[in-house]
């Protein structure tokens, strides 16, 4: 156990701990299934000759879904029980893994896969908002950094679960059987929250900030800052491959190791948050992280194996660590009632953005260098850093 967790089951009384137990069970079991889903949806198109093509209009897919589906799912996590609702949505989850893996038997892989990914991404986005937005619910008496840093943890370890057992489970001749050993994970995480009960939401807060939650200016900058990371996060899900196939000349292995490097860092970016929360400000630590990425992602027109590793195991330390911070500064602000909803729409800009890179992606496809991508984005972000700057200023000259 982790000494994130292990604070965290510290600081909370006896069925309070048995509660985020059940619920870091439930977190780390659906990572396995969701990662390993996507691991295995890529892996059987490249498999079947649709190539990296067909992985990306996937991907693009998934993308347009979760727009569309980000502030449904975060309404309906407001105006539902999170709990049951994550339970069905589990089992949702469960049903289309299922589906999938008897469907692949028979019929066309890419008209198979598409399908399954428009159902398993509705699933998948109401379970993400219910879940995340069920973390100040079961975290009640302790502290919400903590508790986060603790769910994003096993959250990346069920990430790193999921990449070790693709590759046992594909290396059959079908990856039929790999779908249905994944749906599993997914049974287990549904029966960890069936065994949990938690205190319910007071309805009166929702009643005084009306149908939708209330968007000021830190909440947009907040939003702006999550979109970005996001949107590093799929430039480097979209160009990671090409940048280690082509320009680095590296193997499949090589690519293996991007990933575990991505891993590996965020694992000790959610480790780091709890001690950094402490010192530096959100806002603050927005803006650094945001530049940290920015260099970080502009060196790589520079360098090579293996101190490219090491950038990319710093990108994703940057990257979750921003994630939690965002999430404990969004749950401090926002009330319990209208947090799903929150969470949908902010979800909604940092897909929008993402939907944009791909475009882009596609529309220069080989006539650029992946690490002139990675530069360019870095100087955006440059220039979103800029922009946020300002209106911290601004609002230290008000105050």
């Amino acid at each position: 156990m982790s000494n994130a967790i292990r604070i965290t089951c510290d600081k909370i009384p006896g069925a309070q701990t048995r509660v985020m137990l059940g619920f870091l069970a439930s977190t780390v079991s659906a990572a396995v299934g969701r990662n390993g889903y996507y691991v295995a949806c890529a892996w059987a198109l490249v498999e079947a000759g649709y190539g990296s093509a067909g992985v990306a209009t996937l991907l693009a897919i998934v993308s347009v879904v979760e727009f569309i589906a980000s502030p449904l799912a975060g309404a309906t996590a407001d105006r539902f029980d999170r709990r049951r609702l994550n339970i069905a949505a589990d089992l949702g989850r469960f049903a289309v893994m299922l589906a999938t893996a008897f469907s692949l038997l028979y019929l066309d892989v890419f008209q198979t896969l598409c399908l399954s990914a428009v159902l398993f991404s509705i699933c998948d986005r109401v379970a993400l908002t219910a879940s995340q937005a069920m973390i100040p619910l079961a975290a009640r008496g302790a502290d919400l950094a903590t508790a986060n840093s603790s769910v994003f943890f096993v959250m990346q370890l069920g990430s790193l679960g999921a990449a070790l057992l693709a590759g046992p489970l594909l290396s059959g001749h079908s990856p039929a059987p790999a779908f249905a050993a994944l749906a599993l994970f997914f049974l287990v995480s549904a029966g960890s929250l069936s065994s949990m009960r938690l205190r319910p939401i007071t309805r009166g807060a929702s009643r005084r900030n009306g149908l939708a939650p209330t968007v000021d200016r830190r909440l947009f900058r907040l939003f702006a800052a999550y979109a970005l990371l996001y949107g590093g996060a799929v430039l480097v899900t979209v160009m990671g491959s090409s940048f280690i196939f082509e320009e680095q000349k590296g193997t499949a292995a090589d690519f293996g190791f991007l990933e575990a490097a991505w891993s590996a860092g965020s694992l000790i970016g959610a480790i780091l948050f709890v001690r950094l929360t402490r010192a530096v400000s959100a806002p603050i630590l927005h803006l650094m992280l945001l530049g940290s990425t920015a260099f970080a992602l502009m060196s790589l027109i520079t360098l090579r194996a293996p101190w490219t590793l090491i950038v990319f195991a710093t990108l994703g330390c940057l990257y979750n660590l921003g994630r939690v911070s965002i999430e404990v500064t969004l749950q401090s602000r926002v009330g319990d009632s209208v947090l799903g909803r929150t969470k949908g729409v902010m979800h909604s800009l940092a897909v929008a953005l993402g939907l944009l890179i791909f475009s882009i992606a596609a529309f220069l496809g080989d006539s650029v260098f992946p690490s002139t991508v990675f530069f360019s984005f870095g100087v955006v972000l440059l220039i979103g850093i800029s922009v946020l700057s300002l209106g911290i200023e601004q609002r230290k000259g008000e105050s």
